[in-house]
């Protein structure tokens, strides 16, 4: 039996829903247009457009995965973040619209230091999917980059994705807990690391708790471990007019920049998500 487009989102919000899914009608949509290769806005005014036994066929798997609560982008295998797409793996975590709050924090500073220098070198220490690093190549020329990364896959991942996004030859990679492995200065350095306290790792949402990597999520017993490391070693890696951006849990501000504070940092922007809570915190020396 022949079925329209407006027929089967239909359908498929409806089965989300029935299933428990908070956003069904989101779902349904984002999920139906990456399937099916259509814009909003196709999808919208395309309603009467026969979907064929192999589209469907197609979709129905994609929901049952959805109902199984692995998210939508990680199904799709790719989302867009601050003007790059960017394909994802298991090895990586799925960029958030939260972390777009660091990409903006870091555009002034950036483009302040090439006024002055005419480049820039970026540090993304956490890379993932190298969404901060290649968002950051993407909007400024002069720019630089190296994302770092204990995983393999997800630096093989952020490779791909710089190709994917015209950038690939600003952009390099480093296997390395933080900066084990690093040579040489940067301009600015950034990373949206692990920050969620151990014990609440299996209170999260199923779509976190089951499909982030591990290794990209557990902060250790406080949620500070990254931030003990990155300020424990900063000092070796960033230049002597350099910014620090930083990713943060939403009660980590105080403590954070506490530690940063101690490493000889100084606070010199906070930000926050789109809920209103603290997100990104941005930082130089306190006597550059």
């Amino acid at each position: 039996m022949n079925e329209t487009l407006s027929a089967v989102l239909a359908l498929c919000r409806a089965r989300l829903a029935e299933a428990g899914l908070a956003d069904a009608a989101t779902d349904a949509r984002v999920l139906v247009a990456g399937l099916l290769d259509l814009s909003p806005t196709e999808l919208l005014l395309r309603g009467d457009r026969v979907v064929d036994a192999a589209d469907r066929v197609r979709i129905e798997a994609a929901l049952a995965r959805r109902i199984a609560r692995e998210p939508v982008h990680r199904i799709l295998g790719a989302r867009d973040f601050y003007g790059v797409r960017l394909t994802l793996s298991p090895e990586t975590l799925e960029p958030r619209p939260d972390t777009e709050i660091l990409v903006e924090a870091m555009l002034l500073p950036a483009r302040q230091l090439i006024a002055r220098k005419g480049s820039a070198r970026l540090l993304d220490l956490g890379t993932g999917t190298g969404a901060i690093a290649l968002a950051l190549l993407k909007e400024i020329p002069e720019l630089q980059a190296v994302g770092v990364d204990l995983s393999s896959g997800a630096l093989e991942t952020a490779r791909r994705n710089a190709d994917l996004n015209d950038v690939a030859e600003r952009f390099s990679t480093v296997e390395s807990r933080w900066f084990d492995r690093l040579v040489g200065r940067f301009d600015i350095i950034v990373s949206n690391p692990p920050y969620i306290t151990r014990d609440v790792i299996a209170e999260l949402d199923p779509d976190v708790r089951r499909y982030d990597p591990m290794l990209a999520l557990d902060g250790g017993p406080d949620g500070l471990d990254a931030y003990r490391a990155i300020a424990g070693g900063i000092d070796n890696f960033l230049e002597e007019d350099g910014w620090i951006g930083l990713e943060i849990g939403f009660d980590q501000k105080q403590t954070v920049t506490a530690l940063f504070s101690d490493a000889g940092y100084t606070l010199t922007d906070a930000f926050r998500d789109y809920g209103g809570q603290d997100r990104v915190l941005v930082f130089t020396r306190k006597n550059p």
